[in-house]
């Protein structure tokens, strides 16, 4: 198939309502958080659309994996420039936003290459591919806990979880970059610059997450 195809659908998928208050009241672990919100999410769209796209086009994993590669970059992109406008104001949702449309590219690439969406090592496969732990086994034990209590729940101002939330997850999505960071934070130039970086970075995560389960 050429990469030439590009499939056009519906604009991106909000998270799960309620989603951003678990992750600003455990901010500290709002990578797991998001892991297993994605995997309830995701998993059950990621094994529907590979089947109905093996009907359609065939079976090979290499052109289902770029064609989830190229569908996140543009849902990425769309999504930086959606809520550039605000600046320092929309720059806590569009790091969850792009999280979230991340974590969905790894559970459909790891269907286009004949991976089970539902299996519980996905999330954590997630989370290693972010390169926020050295492997599945660790990152699973992460996720078995972060669901259990709230008890490590961060105490401190709005500001303060909200800075706290936005450290961890600019570390899930790659941008660990002073200028990186900080063109995010200025109104409407920052329409440009998170489209732009959005999309960039969503595609250095597919390549991570094609090589992992193309081999």
């Amino acid at each position: 198939m050429s990469d030439a195809v590009i499939e056009v659908e519906g604009p991106p998928e909000e998270p799960p309502r309620g989603l951003f208050e678990r992750l600003r009241a455990d901010p500290l672990r709002a990578p797991e958080l998001i892991a297993l919100a994605a995997s309830e999410r995701h998993a059950p769209a990621a094994a529907a659309w590979a089947q109905e796209r093996r009907r359609v086009y065939g079976s090979d994993p290499a052109s289902l994996g770029r064609m989830a590669k190229r569908r996140h970059a543009q849902l990425a992109r769309l999504e930086g420039a959606a809520t550039g406008v605000g600046g320092f104001v929309t720059f806590v949702p569009d790091l969850v936003g792009l999280a979230w449309i991340q974590s969905r590219l790894v559970f459909f690439v790891a269907a286009a290459y004949g991976f089970d969406p539902r299996d519980p090592m996905r999330p954590a496969e997630l989370l290693v591919l972010t390169g926020l732990y050295p492997d599945p086994q660790s990152a699973r034990a992460a996720l078995d806990g972060a669901g259990t209590t709230l008890a490590a729940a961060y105490v401190g101002t709005k500001l303060a979880r909200d800075e706290a939330l936005a450290r961890r997850l600019l570390a899930m999505v790659g941008k660990r970059t002073g200028r990186r960071i900080a063109g995010r934070l200025i109104p409407f130039f920052a329409v440009a610059f998170n489209a732009v970086a959005n999309e960039r970075d969503t595609r250095a995560l597919a390549e991570r997450a094609i090589r992992y389960y193309g081999g």
